[in-house]
């Protein structure tokens, strides 16, 4: 049991959580979280409060921004918007099939000058030997390119998905596992690219997140399959697992009912009916 609280470095971005140790953030406040660069600004989304798993593995603020982190931190944003500014231009002028994501920039130190890493996304592999050059010639800093995959590119920018909410991966997933359409066949769903795939024109994410309910309904008769119910025989048009039910189509009227999969089983104890809606 400890204090945790949430940090996010861009407005609606992924929630990270830190020990606030013996700080105290409130929603809105500027603090310094650990990186690999150093410290870096983030704002505070989830004031430090008592939760009851485990804390000892997460790391702990650096400590709440003052004047100089906070100029600091609004000195690189201007850097990177003029930076990202400057690539789009160049892209143009040397007529790439490239598009711009986001820029970090690496503050320069007393040892190391100042770097900037452009994220893009291309239809193929692009040669841009030429513009690496022309922006190192016009920021007058050490650039570097990294192309990104369309899952990655749409963890950067973020979106809302589907389901109304916002993109997994853009908030608390952390590692992309293998989808399959055999998991969207496993869950009955139609195999129509526009339905089954995500913002990033790949397969949904979620989509791995109830197969294995659906992967171990092997007591499930299959669809199309022929069942009895309290009313008769019906064929199975549809299995939701989820809820433990089967949608029967009955043969004496062509009606529709779900039933509880313990009743069509065999089983009266648990028989469960109601219509469509």
């Amino acid at each position: 049991m400890g204090m945790l609280c949430a940090v996010s470095f861009h407005r609606y971005g992924r929630l990270y959580y830190f020990d606030p140790g013996p700080l105290s953030p409130r929603v809105g406040d500027a603090v310094l979280v650990p990186t690999d660069e150093g410290p870096e600004v983030a704002e505070c989304v989830w004031a430090a409060q008592w939760v009851s798993e485990d804390t000892s593995g997460f790391p702990r603020l650096a400590g709440l921004a003052d004047a100089g982190a906070l100029d600091r931190d609004a000195r690189l944003r201007r850097r990177r918007a003029d930076a990202k500014v400057a690539a789009k231009k160049l892209i143009r002028a040397h007529d790439l099939p490239m598009r711009v994501l986001a820029v970090d920039c690496l503050d320069p130190s007393g040892t190391e000058p100042e770097r900037v890493t452009l994220y893009f996304t291309a239809p193929h592999r692009v040669d841009f030997r030429s513009l690496v050059r022309d922006l190192g010639a016009t920021l007058h800093c050490r650039v570097s390119l990294r192309q990104l995959s369309a899952r990655d590119s749409a963890r950067v920018q973020g979106g809302i998905g589907s389901c109304g909410r916002d993109l997994c991966c853009a908030t608390f997933l952390t590692d992309f596992e293998p989808v399959t359409v055999r998991m969207a066949r496993d869950q009955d769903l139609p195999l129509n690219p526009m339905r089954i795939s995500g913002a990033c024109g790949r397969l949904m994410c979620c989509l791995k997140y109830e197969h294995p309910l659906y992967a171990g309904s092997s007591t499930y008769p299959s669809t199309g399959q022929q069942v009895d119910t309290p009313e008769g025989e019906g064929r199975v048009v549809a299995r939701h697992p989820p809820s433990e039910t089967v949608v029967v189509r009955r043969s004496s009227d062509g009606g529709l009912r779900r039933c509880a999969l313990s009743e069509v089983c065999g089983s009266r104890q648990a028989y469960e009916e109601r219509p469509l809606s």
